[in-house]
């Protein structure tokens, strides 16, 4: 990236801090501020540096280009000469070093400012979002002893189709007309997997097979789904700013989305609460709802909607109830050696003991493997939702 001095991002800084605005500068914006300093830049020169000031001020500094690399999903910083890089095939020393721990610690601060949040000593923990979607969460002394550890996640919008998800080998082609058939005769759905493995990619892919004459409206802490459908209203959680207050939450968002008349409700990530609310929009008649969980396995859901559910105050029985009532199939997602694919289709329901039952009807074990493989219960989920 090409390298910034002090005094020249002092000025550019100045000039944006004068602006009345309500948004974080855009390159635009800061290749305006760069030719108000009176610097003769040619047009190559002037858009390196607004792109490099742009990191500097509202993006991730130097570590600004690793982020914007093809395919990169982590960027970790453990100390100044520990940069690591994830894209797509785990794990990597990226060349990078930082001067000293107090250079990592006051990126770690500055975008944490530029987030909205705080971290200082009294506050040593940050999780928040950058302007550009980026997660971030960053940590300093006394928690972290190398004196700062940064972990930023990068948000990209998913907008393959199912069609192509298929011909790069996430979904096999046996399994595409009960995928179709799932949505086209509204069963709410939970897409489920571990992190990085797929799940907001082939949400939004299923999304694409919505009737365009339906209103979608989506709900997540930073927009990721980006479907290719004409009315799609998409709504984003806030966290609480530096004093604690202006936070809309998940759960807020959800209940506001009832009264938004849309034709199906869709949660980006359920990770908390928010699961009651999900929960009784889905069994108020908004069939065709959908939804994605971590789990490790479709087998496992239950607990993990049991754990959720109870940062909501709901006993194991209400959960079994509700989510039997509300869910209809879970699509559970693996990631194998930097592969991601649908490895699981099973049914939501009730054992005879009244407890919830998430049971595989089918499962694949990815690209290159056998025929996905079916068991009990797969004629008659056909039967239902492909015919």
């Amino acid at each position: 990236m090409t390298t910034l001095d002090g005094r020249l991002l002092h000025d550019v800084r100045a000039h944006l801090g004068d602006a009345d605005r309500t948004a974080p500068p855009g390159e635009a914006d800061v290749a305006a501020a760069l030719r108000s300093t009176g610097r003769v830049l040619g047009s190559d020169a002037l858009t390196d540096l607004a792109r490099a000031a742009r990191a500097e001020l509202v993006g991730a500094g130097p570590l600004q280009p690793l982020l914007d690399g093809p395919g990169v999903t982590d960027v970790l910083v453990n100390g100044p000469e520990e940069v690591w890089v994830d894209r797509g095939d785990g794990l990597e020393r990226a060349d990078l070093a930082f001067p000293s721990p107090d250079a990592v610690r006051e990126l770690a601060v500055r975008m944490a400012a530029v987030a909205g949040q705080r971290l200082d000593d009294a506050s040593p923990v940050v999780d928040a979002r950058l302007p550009d979607g980026t997660r971030l969460h960053a940590a300093v002394a006394p928690v972290a002893p190398a004196g700062a550890a940064i972990a930023l996640r990068v948000l990209r919008q998913a907008t393959f189709d199912l069609e192509t998800l298929a011909a790069h080998g996430t979904v096999p082609d046996p399994w595409l007309p009960v995928l179709h058939g799932l949505v086209r005769r509204r069963a709410n759905l939970l897409v489920t997997g571990g992190t990085g493995t797929g799940k907001t990619t082939l949400l939004a892919a299923l999304l694409g097979l919505v009737p365009h004459d339906e209103r979608l409206l989506t709900v997540e802490e930073a927009r990721e789904l980006a479907p290719v459908h004409p009315h799609v209203l998409a709504l984003a959680a806030r966290r609480p700013n530096v004093e604690g207050v202006g936070e809309i939450t998940l759960a807020d968002l959800v209940r506001g989305a009832l009264r938004m008349r849309p034709d199906r409700i869709v949660l980006g990530e359920c990770r908390g609460a928010e699961v009651r609310e999900l929960l009784l929009a889905l069994n108020t008649g908004h069939d065709g709802g959908m939804a994605t969980v971590h789990a490790n396995a479709a087998e496992h859901v239950p607990a993990r909607l049991e754990a959720l559910a109870a940062l909501a105050g709901m006993t194991r029985a209400a959960v079994a109830a509700q989510s039997a009532a509300a869910l209809d199939v879970v699509l559970h997602l693996r990631r194998h050696r930097g592969r991601r694919h649908l490895a699981q289709i099973a049914t939501v329901g009730r054992t005879e003991h009244g407890d919830l039952q998430v049971a595989p009807v089918a499962s694949w074990h990815g690209p290159g493997a056998e025929t996905p493989g079916t068991g009990t219960g797969w004629g008659a989920l056909r039967e239902r939702w492909a015919s």
